[in-house]
């Protein structure tokens, strides 16, 4: 009889006790909005703020709505205007061209390799049309930072850091965000924090940070910003800034400050996770391991795996027999968007020509969520039912 998987891969694990107990509090007192506060009062966002930027080892830190927030606020306030080009992956979620497309500039796809990272080659032979690169580590893949930055400042481009999948990663000992000029996190339920939405900027950069808070919707209390450049800095931009609202509130930086207290501890929970269902795929014919580089330290939240050169049937009827028996594979090849699955043919506001190399890819690229109420005999079981099922088609092939 063949074994079946009967767990829930969008089921969490509960906020922590201390965050529960954090979150009550405040809504004992009321004092939700982040500039709400008596005296003598920090507000949790603003604690939040500053224990994230000694986190990520920034000077500046933002807490927003989204990640999606923090990515269009710090292009924003890198200078992006209507019409301009930004580079960004082809391979990458909605939000990322979303965020793009928001400001009324135009996504400019640089393909992807293998590794599911940037193709630097590509990269390379496009930096001169774009002064800006929204990087997206899709997935918790970091490509070769240090090659991907020198091109990028020898084509005078500007990178911002989509870290949504590798908050508490990092490439050859540094940070993943803290390469770039500006980085932007995510705390929507299925990342490394949770809070149902939220989000982080991080930079080193003054004007930037400065032109972030008062984006977010600071209004004149930008004071109360404690992981902020000084009042210089917002007299620089505070008139010639427009707020688009999009804080975070007090109730949210409650329930993550314990849960950013604890992250290191989660994030080796996860790779456990995921070297466990890793071991169980490695060797299955036809199927094709992302090998991770020594240089990088990632956050298995999530594992992909690539059919390479298989046909669209082949894959579909994978995923079918996968799901016959309870295991949820998300295909990026698939012809229509599902969930939140797409890709850069998806996305119709943008004129994108195709790019025959991602789609080869693509078209056998399978995802699965990690999350950590799985045990380590359910990624166990999940890897032997995957390579059953891989096997089988392929054989059949």
């Amino acid at each position: 009889m063949s074994e079946k998987f009967t767990g829930v891969f969008t089921q969490q694990e509960p906020i922590p006790e201390a965050g529960i107990e954090a979150a009550l509090a405040v809504l004992r007192h009321g004092r939700l909005h982040r500039y709400n506060t008596v005296s003598g009062e920090i507000a949790e966002t603003a604690l939040l703020e500053e224990e994230f930027a000694d986190f990520t080892g920034a000077k500046y830190c933002l807490a927003v709505a989204s990640g999606g927030y923090a990515i269009s606020t710090a292009l924003r306030a890198a200078g992006v205007r209507p019409g301009d080009p930004v580079l960004t992956n082809a391979f990458t979620l909605a939000p990322v061209p979303g965020a793009i497309a928001s400001l009324g500039a135009v996504p400019l796809f640089v393909g992807v390799t293998e590794q599911l990272t940037i193709d630097l080659d590509d990269l390379a032979s496009k930096a001169g049309q774009a002064r800006v690169l929204l990087l997206s580590h899709m997935r918790g893949h970091i490509c070769d930072m240090e090659r991907l930055m020198a091109i990028c400042d020898a084509a005078g481009v500007k990178v911002i850091e989509d870290c949504a999948h590798t908050m508490g990663a990092s490439w050859n000992g540094i940070a993943s965000g803290r390469h770039g000029l500006a980085a932007a996190y995510s705390t929507q339920t299925y990342k490394h924090m949770n809070s149902g939405e939220g989000g982080f900027l991080v930079t080193d950069d003054e004007d930037l940070a400065a032109r972030a808070v008062i984006l977010s919707g600071s209004y004149m209390l930008y004071e109360r910003h404690r992981a902020a450049p000084g009042p210089e800095a917002f007299e620089r931009v505070k008139y010639v800034t427009p707020n688009i609202s999009g804080r975070m509130d007090n109730l949210r930086a409650a329930i993550l400050r314990p849960q950013l207290r604890d992250l290191a501890k989660q994030l080796d929970r996860w790779n456990e996770r995921y070297r466990t269902i890793e071991d169980g795929l490695r060797g299955t014919p036809g199927l094709t391991v992302i090998e991770r580089p020594a240089e990088e330290r990632f956050v298995g939240s999530s594992i992909q795996f690539i059919l390479l050169g298989w046909s669209e049937e082949k894959v579909a009827e994978v995923v079918r027999r996968c799901a016959a028996r309870g295991v949820e594979l998300k295909w990026f090849g698939e012809g229509e968007p599902k969930g939140f699955t797409s890709r850069y043919d998806s996305w119709r506001y943008v004129d994108a020509p195709r790019m025959p190399s991602t789609d080869r890819i693509l078209r056998g690229l399978l995802d699965m969520r990690v999350p950590l109420t799985f045990s380590l005999d359910d990624c166990a079981l999940i890897a032997r039912i995957i390579r059953a099922e891989v096997s089988a088609v392929h054989q059949a092939a």
